[in-house]
């Protein structure tokens, strides 16, 4: 029997008090025994650690993608290899517009002149929608990827959806990372090895400098530091 939505915050809070010092298969396994088919993973591509972590818990389990329109090619090639190598259900999700039709309606290079309608556009628009038919999702953020992230629970309410928020490896560092990759030979986005530690759309990506923050990158000098899907 599925838990009342007016449940779901209380049964967050609780999860994710309790599931704080559980191992990121733990997290995962709880998401999948509480949801079933209504959990899904996001992943941007940047590497398949999620989905490979997921695929050893719930074979099969879906993994959404936005396609943004303004991805590496190395971003969709990664997608792509996940879609291949792992068992899971890789669905990808297309704004509403594509880019001709975006630059028509709002003028060219929106993503420079007002970054954060343009991921408006064509990420947190697209998400709502993909993330619709399903009762809990999780991401790959970690706590020491940004500052605002230091606060973000293992599994979390995330009120803005009216979902439940799933994030596996909070905790983790950049070395729990590189750790499970190499011990599992985990597919990386090609762009990691070439001075992108963080990788969103193209046009707004830029290799990091050694000793840089590793979000750095992304916008650079706009002063935005997220995209808008995790806050």
């Amino acid at each position: 029997m599925s838990t009342p939505v007016a449940d779901l915050p209380a049964l967050a809070a609780q999860a994710g008090r309790d599931l704080e010092t559980a191992s990121a298969q733990e997290v995962l396994r709880w998401a999948v025994i509480a949801f079933g088919e209504r959990f899904v993973i996001a992943s941007s591509m940047g590497d398949g650690l999620l989905a490979h972590l997921a695929s050893t818990v719930a074979p099969g389990v879906d993994v959404l993608f936005l396609d943004t329109g303004y991805h590496f090619a190395e971003t969709l090639g990664t997608r792509d290899a996940v879609a291949q190598v792992y068992d899971v259900q890789v669905r990808t999700v297309l704004p509403l517009l594509t880019v001709a039709q975006q630059d028509a309606r709002y003028g060219e290079r929106l993503h420079e002149r007002d970054p954060d309608a343009c991921c408006a556009l064509r990420k947190v628009e697209p998400l709502v929608r993909g993330l619709a038919p399903y009762t809990a999702w999780a991401s790959g953020i970690r706590r020491d990827e940004a500052s605002t992230r230091r606060d973000i629970g293992v599994v979390e309410w995330d009120a803005k959806r009216s979902m439940v928020k799933v994030n596996p490896i909070a905790t983790w560092t950049a070395a729990d990372v590189d750790a499970y990759v190499a011990e599992h030979g985990v597919l990386v986005n090609p762009l990691a090895f070439d001075g992108y530690p963080s990788i969103g759309c193209a046009p707004c990506t830029r290799r990091v400098a050694p000793g840089e923050d590793p979000r750095s990158g992304r916008w650079a000098g706009s002063g935005k530091t997220e995209c808008g899907l995790h806050v």
